[in-house]
């Protein structure tokens, strides 16, 4: 009766461990199977993105023209280096202590009174203390090597423009040219490019993909931004702080050209039948769509500064209708 009672119980035991040997292939297969067909995403993922044709001119952001984006776009490669010194480990960690810390690991210590290790107390503590820091240096530094008022240092003088947003398009006023352009913005490749920046509507952003940017545009402010460009090159540049529904098409052409092109480019605008005078720029400053470009041959001196000064507290003051018109459209967007 004994043996057969332990014969039985042996032949238990062997089942159950035949089924949880069984069990543990299956888990084993199960996480094989996974691993390769996350391996398969992962592929195919990688070779589209290799095989699209994708390049520098399809991100204008890394395809730099100037020395402010290319030092913007250094600024960015080193704080995704910075995320990545996180990201990369957590991700091989989380395979490796599933591999590591398996059941059928036939070497693995068996410590179950572990409780601390100075080693990965170190690295828990040091490694975001590092980060923290060489971010700190990064904020500091760029900062102020960044100023978007900090003048260009360059043989020649910068070339100063005024901007204004409209509703929706950009206005660029040239005082040493005495000429207008809408959506439309013309400069010497050689020469710093010095720009101030208003609105006579909502808050606007003025960027400039592949130059540098981007600095918002108020109303009742002067902001300033200094660009320069490498060679002659045509770019887009367009409002990237939504103003209402015709934000989507509020772009307008850049082109950096030579001394030579430019000087062309103006003659060929002084020579526009339209001026901006009081009344071509009412007409300019309602709410238009689209992105098409106007040259005027003229415009009146002062305008970028009455543009300003017509959203200071007295000029409200003095013209009622005006505020009511900015708050209601405000409102409105």
């Amino acid at each position: 009766m004994t043996q057969k009672l332990v014969l039985s119980k042996t032949v238990h035991c062997t089942r159950w461990r035949h089924c949880l040997g069984r069990f543990r292939s299956r888990i084993r297969c199960v996480i094989s199977e996974e691993l390769a067909s996350i391996a398969r995403k992962v592929t195919a993922i990688i070779a589209l993105l290799v095989l699209s044709g994708c390049g520098w001119t399809q991100a204008p952001t890394l395809d730099v023209q100037g020395p402010i984006a290319r030092t913007e776009r250094n600024l960015l490669f080193a704080a995704t280096g910075l995320m990545l010194i996180v990201i990369i480990p957590v991700f091989v960690m989380a395979f490796w202590f599933t591999w590591r810390y398996r059941v059928s690991h036939p070497k693995a210590p068996y410590t179950p009174d572990w409780n601390y290790s100075l080693r990965i107390d170190l690295i828990v503590w040091l490694v975001p203390t590092l980060i923290v820091v060489a971010i700190s240096y990064l904020v500091w530094t760029y900062t102020h090597k960044l100023d978007p008022y900090k003048q260009l240092a360059a043989a020649r003088a910068p070339l100063h423009v005024e901007v204004i947003a409209e509703d929706w398009k950009w206005l660029f006023l040239y005082p040493s040219q005495n000429i207008a352009i809408v959506n439309q913005l013309v400069f010497p490749s050689d020469r710093p490019l010095s720009l101030k920046i208003t609105s006579d509507t909502v808050m606007n952003s003025f960027y400039i993909p592949g130059l540098g940017g981007q600095i918002f545009a108020m109303a009742g402010m002067r902001t300033k931004l200094n660009l320069r460009a490498w060679r002659p090159v045509t770019l887009v540049g367009r409002n990237t702080q939504y103003s209402g529904h015709g934000f989507p098409d509020q772009y307008f052409a850049v082109r950096a050209t030579t001394e030579a092109n430019f000087r062309v480019w103006v003659a060929q605008v002084k020579h526009s039948r339209n001026t901006l005078d009081a009344a071509a720029y009412a007409t300019l400053a309602k709410p238009t769509g689209g992105s098409s470009i106007t040259w005027y041959s003229s415009y009146e001196p002062g305008l970028f500064a009455r543009v300003i000064a017509q959203y200071s507290a007295p000029m409200r003051h003095d013209n009622p209708r005006r505020a009511a018109a900015m708050i209601m459209q405000s409102g409105s967007k």
